[in-house]
């Protein structure tokens, strides 16, 4: 047996032979940059489709990518239309209550959430790859809103100036997203992981509900703070403004629309009666306070929502505003979680229908339609999970199923608008209640804690920041312990000693497996990981103890002393040059000290030779 990649001789067969590997040629640096530059930007090669097409052909490919409404809406069918029609019309009944309630939730006029659900869900038709998504608002998004731009601009005090800062907020956000997309760096948001994700909507969604506590005790006053010892303490410093009737009222709604969801849930095919709940409800609660004149006992209502379709807003965006970063790092923040929520339910449901969205290219689509949103009197928009499931149980087709909700806005946008002047604000709240406690996820958790320790630690420190601390600092912690553990993984990868499983030829951790024996006089490590810079230093370390526990076992036991170690290198899938210097110092070591190197650099099934062989 010999060391490094050149030789290598098959012992005990009765015949040796021996396979001669050729060192491979050095690669040229451009080529080696091109091919790390491509895998790292280019990973689904997008530009395949245009190889070896005419110059018009390519030109329809672009528009086609673009445009995927131009290489699917030639297929069209009526019977794809009958299936997108009702599905429009049923998240078209979840998307105007949802809309007006998460506009309040971010302290912005609730005129603006059906705003937001008539003109980006068009321009998503046109540019995503989602058959599935429903376009709209989202809880979260409203809430970074409402808690980082409501830091630095009260909404009752400056009510313009908040609103035209949420305009610009939205704006930059679509910058970003459109930058990510068209720079290929969609990597950036898989730095959000599921665990991250998972701690962070459910911490979320705890805020959002206490939030609600205002609308449920029909409180005129109410702290700007989100974590729950600020809520708390507003909602019993008031105990004396409380109004029994509002609390009644929430409470029954809110009972209302968890019983229909509890009831579609035991039966799919009535996915429809949980969908219908939220406006049922809008339409229940406003004929209630109209014919009770509630609202003169304490009932708050929306009051006048103005008709008539979007305003354009591009004039109103403030770019030469004192507050012009406070709304780039806005954007950025909700333009992030955007993505990873709209990515993430765009990729589930692909999922389940067997088709593949690409990440770049919707990101492209999330930006536009967010820019075209800010000059239309929009706010943040992306792919709720809630309105998404909705669409998808409802047997969509296409994205034809925005259009159709789209125009539904469209109409109640031109027509209906009055309709919601005696609405009550605790139905909105029941309504935000409902939807939020679906994203407080136990299940996953529990799954997280059974399954790796150190991911349920991440969940519960984003959770646990967005509710003691706010939106922002659990944000920021779940990342930051994220990106602790991934520099973890590579300056601190796992070594492990190797030993033989019984009645076989297999080698196996001896931690994980404590059948397995050592061979005497030989310690067998594996490395697990690219050894880089970062980690080199610790290896070399790493090996060293490991080499002074085995003498000292083997000195206990009186046996033998170490003669060899074998490296097994098999999962070392780069080696920079401090890595080459560490395992030269490494061999030059042992080798004073009469021990012998072995390296593996292809991953085997071990095959220690015999006493004859180990001598050659």
């Amino acid at each position: 047996m010999s060391t490094g990649n050149g030789d290598y001789k098959y012992p005990a067969t009765g015949v040796e032979c021996a396979h001669h590997v050729a060192v491979p040629p050095p690669q040229p640096f451009t080529k080696s940059l091109k091919t790390s530059l491509k895998e790292t930007f280019f990973p689904d090669d997008p530009l395949r489709q245009f190889r070896n097409q005419p110059a018009s052909r390519k030109f329809i490919l672009g528009l086609q990518y673009l445009f995927p409404i131009l290489e699917w809406g030639p297929r069209y069918s009526f019977q794809f239309l009958k299936a997108d029609l009702i599905s429009g019309i049923t998240i078209a009944s979840l998307a105007i209550p949802q809309g007006i309630s998460y506009a309040k939730l971010a302290n912005l006029p609730p005129i603006l959430g059906l705003y937001s659900s008539f003109v980006p869900p068009l321009v998503y038709a046109m540019m995503g790859s989602s058959r599935d998504l429903a376009v709209g608002t989202v809880a979260v998004g409203s809430l970074l809103i409402a808690s980082m731009l409501g830091s630095e601009v009260k909404a009752n005090e400056h009510p313009q100036t908040y609103l035209h800062l949420a305009f610009l907020a939205t704006f930059f956000a679509g910058v970003f997203q459109v930058s990510l997309g068209l720079l290929r760096l969609g990597f950036v948001v898989d730095f959000l992981s599921h665990a991250t994700i998972v701690g962070f909507m459910g911490g979320a969604a705890t805020v959002v509900c206490l939030q609600q506590l205002k609308g449920i005790l029909g409180l005129d006053h109410f702290t700007h703070g989100t974590d729950i010892v600020s809520v708390m303490r507003s909602v019993f410093t008031q105990t004396h403004q409380w109004r029994w009737e509002s609390g009644v009222l929430g409470c029954c709604f809110l009972f209302f629309l968890m019983l229909t969801k509890y009831f579609s849930k035991r039966r799919p095919k009535l996915f429809w009666v949980s969908a219908m709940a939220p406006l049922t409800s809008v339409i229940l609660g406003s004929l209630l306070v109209y014919l009770t004149h509630a609202e003169r006992h304490g009932v708050q209502v929306i009051g006048n929502l103005k008709k008539g379709l979007n305003p354009p807003s591009l004039s109103e965006l403030p770019f030469g505003s004192p507050y012009l970063s406070t709304a780039i790092k806005i954007g950025i923040v909700t333009g992030i979680i955007a993505l990873a929520e709209g990515i993430a339910v765009g990729r589930s449901f692909a999922m389940f229908k067997n088709y593949h969205i690409d990440g770049n290219k919707e990101m492209i689509a999330f930006g536009m339609m967010n820019i075209a949103g800010s000059c239309t009197s929009c706010y943040l928009t992306t792919g709720p999970f809630s309105r998404s499931a909705v669409n998808f149980n409802a047997g969509c087709k296409t994205a034809v199923s925005n259009i159709v909700m789209a125009m539904a806005v469209m109409i109640t946008l031109l027509f209906l608008t009055p309709l919601f002047h005696y609405t009550p604000l605790v139905v909105l709240s029941s309504i935000i209640i409902a939807a939020m406690l679906g994203l407080i996820d136990y299940d996953a958790a529990i799954h997280l804690w059974k399954v790796d320790k150190f991911d349920f630690i991440v969940c519960m420190a984003a959770y646990i920041g967005v509710v003691f601390g706010s939106v922002e600092i659990g944000l920021v912690l779940a990342v930051a312990i994220s990106l602790l553990r991934m520099v973890l993984f590579v300056a601190r990868p796992r070594t492990m000693v190797l030993g033989n499983i019984p009645n076989s030829k297999i080698y196996r951790s001896v931690d994980q497996y404590p059948a397995a024996s050592t061979v005497p006089g030989v310690l067998i490590l594996e490395i697990d990981a690219p050894i880089y810079f970062a980690n080199a230093g610790y290896l070399r370390e790493r090996i060293s103890r490991w080499i002074d526990e085995e003498e000292d076992k083997l000195k206990a036991a009186g046996e033998s002393s170490l003669q060899y170690v074998i490296l097994d290198m098999g999962a070392v899938g780069n080696i920079d040059t401090s890595g080459i210097s560490m395992l030269e110092e490494v061999k030059k070591s042992m080798e004073r000290s009469g021990l012998k190197v072995i390296h593996y650099l292809i991953n085997l099934n071990l095959q220690i030779p015999s006493k004859n062989t180990r001598q050659n």
